[in-house]
């Protein structure tokens, strides 16, 4: 039976990693999670078993908070480690300053505090660049700054960006939140664990992404432990954003009723031992890495089917997660349109070109690639025979 999703288009969709079904595994663990009765609330086996796999993952101390969505977990996240006079270091092309609708200001009466990234990432310069704003009552006050892993482009921060990106941070006494709507494409992509990108680089608070990865709905926000911070001033406000978010969670509209069905597909994605950068048991790699790994190797497999249809379309940024970036005549790129789902991203070199993102999904398999890299090349020779 064919999808819905893009039951109206030819090929599978290139949009989004969210326009993708929910895994078979997810499935199956919130069917399991529907037998009997349950607290409500997060009062349940699978929210307290959460808890506990978390801390095995990101260090003893951290804690889970099962939300609704991604908005949520980082409007959340960022209300739990600022005042109410403060401002959010971001990203120019952050999720949460262009595609959340304002909901950190709506909500969390947040100013965002924008530098232009370069390939979507920040470095120390930006962040210590709003030193002059602390102290100065005019100014939105810096207090946290806000890190997207893997990045808007696509792109990745190493291990060792993080860190400098995470001292300079502290320095200056900001808290920082990483939104891992697709940290599980970074971490494959660098090939280390979960607990590297953020517990050992000294991040404080995490948006946990699953539903971009095969979840059906629902992230967490999980508070790094206290134990784990760099410095003691990091070790209260960790300690204070864990006591603030169960309050927060329900004031923003985020506490799941039945929350043991979020639960339960967190645990099917991350639930699988694994520890750091060890190597798993055969059989036993999580379902995370598992997914992970197919997106990222559909975007590595488009990349290269795209690169052999010559000049006319240009792949314009690294393709080191699941996105491919590129420009084409915006003619060949509407034409193509009518046979699958993507998105424009901006305008390319000349006003009749324009520069497109492809997303590819745990679900994009090599015969979706090669189908939508010959629709495209046929999209192409058509603008090439209208000129």
């Amino acid at each position: 039976m064919p999808l819905p999703a893009y039951a109206d288009r030819v090929l599978p969709p290139f949009g989004s990693d969210n326009y993708a079904p929910a895994h078979p595994e997810v499935l199956a663990a919130v069917a399991a999670a529907n037998e009997g009765y349950a607290v409500a609330y997060g009062d349940d086996p699978w929210t307290e078993r959460l808890d506990a796999r978390i801390g095995e993952i990101f260090g003893a101390g951290a804690r889970a908070f099962p939300v609704l969505n991604g908005t949520g977990a980082n409007v959340v996240s960022l209300m739990a480690t600022t005042s109410r006079w403060a401002g959010v270091v971001a990203s120019d092309v952050a999720h949460a300053h262009t595609d959340e609708n304002g909901a950190p200001e709506r909500v969390g009466g947040l100013k965002l505090l924008t530098r232009t990234s370069r390939d979507g990432k920040l470095s120390p310069d930006d962040v210590t660049a709003w030193a002059g704003e602390l102290g100065d009552v005019h100014r939105a006050q810096p207090q946290v700054l806000t890190l997207t892993q893997a990045t808007e482009l696509g792109t990745v921060y190493t291990v060792e960006e993080l860190r400098a990106l995470v001292a300079a941070a502290h320095a200056l006494g900001l808290a920082v939140h990483l939104d891992g709507s697709r940290l599980a494409n970074a971490a494959a992509f660098l090939g280390v664990g979960l607990r590297a990108l953020t517990t050992d680089v000294g991040v404080d608070i995490l948006s946990l992404g699953a539903a971009k990865n095969g979840g059906l709905l629902g992230e967490a926000v999980v508070v790094l432990g206290p134990d784990d911070a760099p410095t003691p001033g990091a070790a209260a406000a960790r300690q204070a954003a864990a006591e603030a978010v169960p309050y927060l969670r329900k004031s923003t509209m985020q506490l799941a009723s039945k929350a043991r069905y979020l639960s339960a597909q967190l645990l099917a994605m991350f639930g699988a031992p694994v520890d750091g950068d060890a190597a798993p048991e055969p059989g036993a790699v999580p379902l995370w890495l598992r997914n992970a790994h197919a997106a990222n190797a559909a975007a590595q497999r488009l990349r290269a089917g795209v690169e052999t249809l010559g000049d006319t379309v240009r792949v314009t940024r690294p393709t080191q997660a699941n996105a491919v970036f590129a420009t084409l005549p915006r003619a060949a790129a509407d034409r193509l349109r009518e046979q699958t789902r993507f998105y424009d991203w901006a305008d390319g070199e000349t006003p009749d070109r324009v520069e497109v993102r492809w997303m590819c999904s745990w679900a994009t398999t090599d015969a979706d690639v090669d189908a939508f890299v010959a629709a495209l090349a046929v999209a192409l020779r058509a603008d090439a025979f209208a000129r």
